[in-house]
């Protein structure tokens, strides 16, 4: 169930994009007569149109996410909260200015955050972040934490790469597919390849 809530605005991205693309016409029209006339060739307003769409099915996803959660009095994550501002604002860029890009930028912005957070805790304040977020959870030695945070810190900054390679050399259409099983794969892929590495070490008491 929490998964589900968690990837309910991608989903419904993604499903939105799909129904939008299969009726171009009707999507340039829906967009254009509420946001105004869409430039471009045929196919560029085809794509944008449907983009444009499931961004704005996005957001409103997003909202109904954080209010379900919130009303059920269910623990909003950070990461939720940072997700969700990152969508209203690039979304909004991208349905305001009729601009395919900032969305396309989103998951790039979100990862490296991650990333630099991570990063930042260990050498601002010289603090392990996922030790101090996890370690109620999990003892681990304090090794064991320090490479779970260079893994997980080079995996952001990767996939952040990642997703601006497939923005910028395929097709609106292979991206959105790319963002919603590329990248989800690729994180529950290197979950379970984590989780793997510290089973090794579950039973071994934290270092003092």
């Amino acid at each position: 169930m929490k998964l589900l809530i968690d990837l309910f605005p991608i989903m419904v991205f993604f499903g939105v994009f799909r129904v939008a693309k299969g009726f171009p016409d009707a999507s340039v029209a829906l967009v254009s007569a509420g946001l105004g006339a869409l430039e471009g060739a045929a196919t560029q307003r085809f794509e944008l149109a449907a983009v444009i769409i499931a961004t704005v099915s996005s957001i409103v996803a997003t909202a109904v996410q954080v209010g379900w959660m919130l009303y059920r009095r269910i623990p909003v994550k950070a990461t939720v909260w940072l997700s969700a501002v990152l969508v209203v604002v690039f979304g909004g860029l991208t349905v305001w200015l009729h601009n395919e890009w900032f969305i396309k930028w989103k998951p790039t912005i979100l990862y490296w955050i991650f990333a630099a957070v991570l990063v930042g805790g260990q050498w601002i304040w010289r603090r392990n972040l996922l030790s101090t977020l996890l370690t109620g959870e999990l003892q681990l030695p304090e090794f064991v934490w320090n490479r779970l945070l260079v893994a997980w810190s080079s995996f952001f900054l990767f996939l952040g790469g990642a997703n601006l390679f497939a923005a910028y050399s395929w097709s609106t259409d292979a991206w959105v597919n790319f963002k919603t099983f590329g990248l989800m794969g690729a994180t529950l892929a290197f979950s379970l390849a984590t989780g793997v590495y510290m089973s090794r070490y579950l039973n071994t008491e934290p270092d003092v």
